[in-house]
C-alpha cells in the first residue's frame, strides 16, 4: 500500500498527497519500505552544565565513551545557556573532537509557542547560540527547536521558516520523539532513595519505554508512507543516558535496528516536509499526521502526564 492510496477518503490526507506532490518530494518518499527499515541515529539536547552539575564532564565522558565504543556517530544540539562557559564548552568540544556533529538548540532554550516568544526574539536566540558554538569542531548549521515548538501561529512559524532557509539551516526534526527528560527526573529521585540498589527495574521501564515510544512512531511512518523511516530519535545530555546509553544501544541493535549517523538520516526525504499544521511541531511523523486528519492524536505528543502512572505503578 503507497501513499497514494492509504485512506483515499480522507481529505486532509488528499490535501497532504497534494501538497507533497507539488514540492516534488512525492517520488522521493514511495520508496519500498526494506530500504529504510528500522535505521536509527541518536541525537542529543541541550548540553551539561558544570555550574551546576558537579558530575557533568564524567557523564559527558561517559556518553561519548559509550559511542565511541559502539561506533556510533550522533548529533548534539547544544543549549547556550547551559554550555555557556569554559568548562562548559570544552564539554561541547569534545563531541567535536570525538568526530560528533553539533547543531545549534537556541542560547535561552525559548518555547517558541509561548506569546512573548515572537519571531525576531527566536531569531535574535539562534544567532546568539550560533555565534557562541560556530568554531567548535563538528558545527553543522541545523536548528533543533526547543521542546519541539515550531511556532503557534502560522506568521511565527513561517517567518523562521523563512529565517532558516535564507541562512542556510538544514533541519533538525526528530521522528522519534520521547520523555527521556522525564525518566531522568524521576531516575535522579529514585536514586537518592536507593543509592546502592540495584537499577535494573529502573533501567527495564526506560528501555521499555523507549522501544514503546520507537514502535508507535514507526506505526505512523508506515501508515503516512509505507515504509520505516530514518528515525532520528530525541534523547537528551542526562544521566539516566550517562548510565544507560550501553544498554539503549544494545537493546535497539537486538531488536534488529541498524544505527546510522544522524548525516545519513537526515537524508531521508521525510526530514524536507514542512507541515501546514498549527501549532507546528512535535516529530515530523506527528505533525504529517495531523495533517493527514489522523484520529486520537494526543497533544503534547510527548510529556510526563503519560509516563507518571506507568512509573507510579511500578514504584519508581
Amino acid at each position: 500500500m503507497s501513499i497514494l492510496t492509504w485512506y483515499p477518503r480522507s481529505k486532509p490526507f488528499r490535501h497532504l498527497v497534494l501538497r507533497i506532490f507539488a514540492s516534488g518530494t512525492l517520488a522521493a518518499l514511495a520508496i519500498s519500505p526494506a530500504s529504510f527499515a528500522q535505521s536509527i541515529a541518536l541525537s542529543f539536547d541541550d548540553g551539561f552544565d558544570p555550574r551546576e552539575q558537579p558530575q557533568a564532564a564524567s557523564w559527558n565522558q561517559a556518553i561519548l565513551h559509550t559511542l565511541a565504543k559502539a561506533h556510533v556517530k550522533s548529533i548534539f544540539y547544544a543549549a547556550g545557556v547551559r554550555v555557556d562557559s569554559p568548562a562548559g564548552l570544552t564539554l561541547v568540544k569534545n563531541w567535536g573532537l570525538a568526530g560528533h556533529e553539533v547543531g545549534n538548540h537556541t542560547y535561552s532554550h525559548l518555547d517558541f509557542d509561548e506569546p512573548s516568544t515572537q519571531v525576531d526574539v527566536f531569531i535574535s536566540d539562534i544567532e546568539r547560540s550560533e555565534a557562541l558554538l560556530m568554531d567548535m569542531p563538528g558545527w553543522t548549521p541545523r536548528l533543533r527547536f526547543p521542546y519541539l515548538k515550531e511556532g503557534n501561529t502560522a506568521e511565527k512559524r513561517d517567518g523562521v521558516r523563512a529565517w532558516l532557509a535564507a541562512h542556510h539551516y538544514q533541519s533538525g526534526a526528530v521522528g522519534i520523539d520521547t520523555s527521556d527528560w522525564y525518566y531522568n527526573q524521576r531516575y535522579a529521585v529514585w536514586r537518592k532513595a536507593h543509592a546502592h540498589a540495584d537499577p535494573s527495574a529502573f533501567r527495564a521501564a526506560y528501555l521499555a519505554h523507549l522501544w514503546d515510544r520507537t514502535m508507535y512512531y514507526d506505526g505512523l511512518s508506515h501508515q503516512l508512507l509505507s515504509r520505516g523511516a530514518k528515525y532520528v530519535v530525541l534523547l537528551h545530555t542526562n544521566r539516566i543516558n550517562a548510565e544507560f546509553l550501553p544498554d539503549i544501544i544494545a537493546m535497539l541493535r537486538a531488536k534488529g535496528c541498524t544505527i546510522i549517523s544522524p548525516s545519513e538520516a537526515y537524508q531521508d526525504p521525510l526530514y524536507a516536509m514542512k507541515p501546514d499544521v498549527l501549532p507546528a511541531g512535535e516529530s515530523i511523523l506527528w505533525s504529517l499526521a495531523k495533517l493527514a486528519g489522523f484520529p486520537n492524536l494526543r497533544y503534547p505528543a510527548e510529556d510526563d502526564v503519560y509516563e507518571k502512572p506507568k512509573l507510579d505503578r511500578l514504584g519508581l
